[in-house]
């Protein structure tokens, strides 16, 4: 009986292993995709990794300010069902996204922070693959007032890296006015 209840103690302990098997470890600190991942969980599969970027912000309607470098890691997280970046950026701002992809609406769902502010409830987009793009929304207006959207597109998805661009955009999108931009290559795979 003892030799039996030590058996199954020493079982569970292992299996309970089983559910870290997709965690970032120092084998693989990006994590792993799990396999039990919806399918769309790969959409980020080629941003695994770590990239040298560089990013650059608008000041006003005519002017681009400075060119700033940084680093964009993404990893698996939540045993390889969801996705976590970071970004560490030359100027001391970093921040980072929770990605989370929900089946039952079939939408990725992305909560972002900054070191710039620390607020109660973090700001979500939404969206997903549009062709060979990931495309979030967000609801925004305009500073006129005028609704709309901040719309993220990643876009030149390859393992080489990556494209992004922050634009606003009316409800239509027939207006679209980019306001961020970062161009990523990758330094480090997943």
């Amino acid at each position: 009986m003892r030799k039996s209840i030590i058996l199954i103690l020493i079982l569970q302990s292992f299996s309970s292993f089983s559910q870290y098997d997709y965690a970032a470890t120092v084998k693989n600190p990006f994590g792993k995709l799990n396999p039990d991942a919806p399918k769309e969980v790969a959409d980020y599969k080629d941003l695994i990794g770590t990239c040298d970027c560089k990013s650059i912000a608008r000041i006003d309607r005519d002017n681009w300010a400075d060119t700033v470098a940084m680093k964009w890691t993404f990893k698996y997280i939540m045993n390889g069902l969801g996705v976590q970046d970071q970004t560490l950026k030359a100027d001391g701002t970093h921040s980072g996204s929770i990605r989370q992809f929900n089946a039952d609406s079939s939408m990725w769902y992305v909560h972002y922070y900054t070191s710039r502010a620390s607020v109660p409830v973090l700001p979500a987009w939404g969206g997903g693959m549009r062709g060979d793009k990931i495309v979030l929304y967000n609801d925004q207006p305009a500073p006129n007032g005028t609704e709309g959207f901040f719309k993220i597109t990643f876009s030149d998805i390859s393992s080489e890296g990556f494209n992004w661009t922050g634009a606003w955009t009316s409800k239509d999108e027939s207006i679209i006015y980019p306001t961020w931009k970062i161009f990523c290559l990758k330094t480090e795979d997943g």
